[in-house]
């Protein structure tokens, strides 16, 4: 299911003038001051490290997992290597993997934790997302100014973001600055002191958000499509929380959940740049010092492939204002990393995931019922669904839904045409490179990797088993996936106007717009 875009955590623009300039360099010394006694350490292990020439011995504490991946396609054999990974361990239990890479002078830092949006408690929807936005807002040596500037002064990006499964904290630094960076980022994730004052401001920031999400039919209707599809199910809930649950968060609420679900043992940092693995683990160990709290192992939620609750029924979102419809279908799916993720993937890229694919081609361009219409697979850790969202004028509703249900079906019952089949196989193994050009991006895919359990080889081996996906491989998906019970239908729209045309679908269950506020 397509989610809103995470939001980075606001920063402040610079300030040029001579009071500030002096201000932010305070700032820059107060986060360097920690890291003082550190550096003697970090040149104690860099002399103690072994010449480039002779690969370091590997031991308990610092393992080296040597994959064939690169972020770049050699020519002779266009296969994709990332660099070698170095893994240790902190003593606090925090599990750092550290991949050298160059030429430029940055480093890209992903700090995974597992208290995504799932671990929010009872009647607190939103607060995983609610306690990310927070953390940039005071330290115990830090205020939120303080921080900002210091980012900035060095010319770094520090933010953070919240999906289902995991929170993460990312850090883009130049390499030089690198140690009182990663202490900036410890600061944040070990002590941050989530001021009353910023508590309030950030809860008035959200409900007032939840107003103006009102004037955005897109943002309603998937919010209202993940309830429906979901139902009591922890992926079920809204990311952002609701106005209801968000209205009730407390300093205590945020302060308690950094306690109980934010810890080393339940999470992981990746680093990728210019820079010695072996530094990594030396300043890994100062940054994360005495960080304690969260669970003693992670905790996941059991992996289900079952029918939806509400299978067949139709929800139509009443927003009488609306001359347009919104329109999302949606079924089961898998999990990250499941069997059936290679043919489905290519299945979907022929059906709805590309401009030149079946669904596009019937509603846009031989009807011109919409602007745009896509299907996709959202996948999790333990879970997922197939799903299709577009949207057209309130007259022509019926008609987008019942082709959308055509084109899908007739995949369903004939798969893919061998051109079809092979022409989304080399679109996808076309675009995947791409999506390991950068530090960041590999630092991410690394994390990602590592958390889902997709295994060393998933990066090395993802086009091969794209390109090894049969006729008959997407036959048999299709028939699985491509909504072999009927699907769940949301439309949001004028229900006067739009109600009429939804019936025959299924049972209809109206409701206003502001119950998703």
């Amino acid at each position: 299911m397509k989610r809103p875009a995470r939001k980075p955590l606001p920063r402040m623009a610079s300030r040029k003038n001579a009071s500030v300039k002096k201000t932010v360099r305070k700032a820059a010394k107060a986060v360097r001051k920690p890291a003082a006694s550190a550096r003697k350490k970090v040149a104690a292990v860099r002399a103690k490290a072994p010449a480039r020439s002779k690969p370091a011995k590997t031991t308990a504490k610092a393992r080296k997992t040597k994959l064939t991946l690169v972020p770049r396609t050699t020519a002779a054999t266009g296969a994709l290597k990332l660099p070698e990974l170095h893994e240790s361990t902190t003593s606090t239990g925090l599990k750092v993997i550290a991949a050298e890479r160059g030429p430029l002078p940055l480093i890209s830092v992903r700090l995974v934790m597992r208290a995504g949006g799932v671990w929010d408690p009872p009647g607190k929807d939103g607060l995983a997302d609610f306690t990310a936005r927070l953390l940039r807002r005071g330290t115990q040596k830090l205020d939120a100014d303080a921080i900002s500037e210091a980012v900035e002064f060095v010319g770094a990006s520090l933010y953070a973001g919240v999906n289902e499964d995991v929170l993460s904290v990312y850090l883009t630094t130049p390499a030089e600055h690198f140690s009182a960076m990663l202490d900036v980022l410890g600061q944040v994730v070990r002590e941050p002191t989530f001021p009353e004052q910023e508590v309030l401001d950030a809860r008035d920031r959200a409900l007032a958000q939840f107003a103006n999400d009102l004037d955005d039919p897109s943002s309603i209707a998937d919010r209202a499509f993940s309830r429906v599809l979901w139902g009591d199910h922890p992926y079920g809930r809204d990311l952002g929380g609701i106005k209801r649950t968000v209205s009730t968060f407390t300093r205590d609420d945020v302060v308690r959940f950094h306690a109980e679900r934010m810890g080393p043992r339940v999470s992981m940092l990746t680093v990728v740049g210019a820079i010695a693995p072996e530094t990594v683990a030396a300043e890994a160990e100062r940054a994360f010092a005495g960080w304690t709290g969260g669970p003693d192992a992670p905790t996941e939620l059991p992996r289900k492939q079952e029918p939806l609750a509400k299978s067949g029924q139709v929800l139509l979102i009443d927003k009488p204002d609306q001359t347009q419809s919104q329109v999302r279908l949606g079924g089961p799916g898998f999990w990250l990393g499941h069997e059936d993720y290679f043919p489905a993937t290519a299945m979907n890229i022929a059906l709805g995931g590309g401009f030149t694919s079946r669904l596009m081609n019937e509603i846009r361009v031989n009807r011109g019922l919409t602007y745009g219409v896509s299907s996709y697979f959202d996948t999790m850790s333990a879970g997922g669904v197939f799903a299709l969202s577009t949207f057209t004028k309130t007259a022509s509703t019926r008609e987008i839904i019942d082709v959308a249900l055509e084109q899908i079906h007739g995949v369903r019952d004939g798969g893919l045409k061998p051109r079809e089949l092979k022409d989304a196989q080399s679109y996808l193994a076309g675009l995947y490179p791409l999506r390991t050009e950068t530090n960041e991006s590999v630092a991410s895919v690394i994390a990602d990797v590592r958390i889902h359990g997709l295994g060393d080889d998933w990066v090395e081996k993802f086009r091969d088993r794209l390109r090894a996906v049969t006729p008959r491989d997407v036959a048999r998906v299709a028939k699985k996936y491509a909504f072999a019970d009927a699907p769940v239908i949301v439309v949001l729209g004028k229900a006067s106007e739009v109600k009429p045309l939804l019936e025959g679908l299924g049972p209809i269950t109206v409701v206003p717009a502001s119950e998703y506020e």
